[in-house]
């Protein structure tokens, strides 16, 4: 099992160097390392369905406490990723064949951790067609057979290499949420997302509302990347002009020396102003804490962005 506690604390020798982190972490970033009877049993379903986590392969700092919940965030299409994106721990390379058994095995590990809500992910599979778009519809619709009244979240690529029909076979399988995230500024996407374009992404959620407006679209940024408050806002501003439905702001951790430098650490209060902020421009759902990832919460989150939606059109049919 790979080691989950976050980097600069399985090294506190590196932890004040410049080329990883120039600040002191501070209190508020800290989690405790969790490790209960649940935690183990989380892992072992994982194992014994021979999946991937973004959990463990993104280094998540909430994996403690998320695993001892029996919740787990699925990576699909295995863990070798074909984008080198500057902010991510996953690995870079040439990937494996797809696994057609995979689907299978993702529905049978849900329904043995008993989810009423799945978030699946995948890596970047820019050497398929389709860019692995089938295989999440696979994924969909073996969750929807095995286990019919999970709710279904799907954190996708960009499918910046595919054509239109890539995204359409992802929203003709109806998740229940379509996530794919910005995660920063326009202007940091040649250092920090050299292999993605952002109004392709733009693009790509706002798609998802034209062919089918009933699921809900959720997208995210992390902060301390060297972006301003000014353009956090503009990034507010451009998602709902594209009718995202939920947006999630957390603070980024720099995984190795290797990866893109941190600039700061933001405070909970300018989270807490993020979040008035995001409401005042009209989304339905907001999470923007230190600790929040795309897959945090997100079967609360989305109980509470279903009743949000509702509480919208009754104040409309007024």
């Amino acid at each position: 099992m790979r080691d989950l506690t976050i980097p600069s604390e399985r090294h506190p020798e590196k932890a004040h160097r410049p080329d990883i982190e120039r600040l002191k972490r501070p209190d508020w970033i800290r989690v405790r390392a969790t490790h209960s009877k649940a935690f183990k049993d989380t892992h072992d379903t994982v194992r014994a369905h021979q999946l991937v986590t973004v959990c463990e392969e993104a280094g998540c700092p909430n994996v403690g406490e998320c695993w001892s919940q029996g919740h787990a965030t699925m990576m699909i299409m295995g863990e070798i990723c074909t984008r080198g994106c500057t902010f991510c721990n996953v690995a870079t390379g040439k990937p494996d064949a797809l696994d057609l058994f995979e689907p299978g095995r993702v529905a049978d590990a849900v329904a043995k951790l008993g989810l009423s809500h799945v978030v699946i992910t995948s890596v970047d599979r820019d050497d398929l067609q389709d860019g692995g778009a089938a295989h999440f519809a696979q994924t969909i619709r073996a969750i929807r057979h095995r286990t019919p009244a999970t709710t279904i979240e799907v954190l996708t690529p960009d499918f910046l290499k595919c054509d239109a029909r890539a995204l359409e076979t992802v929203v003709a399988a109806r998740p229940d949420v379509f996530n794919h995230n910005l995660e920063t500024v326009p202007g940091l996407y040649p250092t920090v997302r050299p292999g993605a374009r952002y109004f392709h992404s733009l693009r790509l959620l706002q798609r998802v509302k034209e062919l089918d407006p009933t699921i809900f679209t959720k997208s995210g940024i992390m902060v301390g990347l060297g972006e301003d408050r000014q353009g956090v806002g503009q990034v507010m501003d451009d998602m709902r002009a594209a009718e995202v439905d939920f947006l999630t702001i957390g603070q980024y951790l720099q995984p190795t020396p290797k990866h893109h430098r941190i600039d700061r650490y933001v405070t909970p209060e300018e989270f807490a102003a993020y979040e008035r902020a995001a409401y005042g421009k009209g989304f339905l759902m907001v999470s923007a804490s230190p600790l929040t990832r795309s897959s945090y919460h997100a079967g609360a989150d989305f109980a509470q962005l279903r009743d949000n939606r509702l509480k919208a059109l009754g104040k409309a049919a007024r």
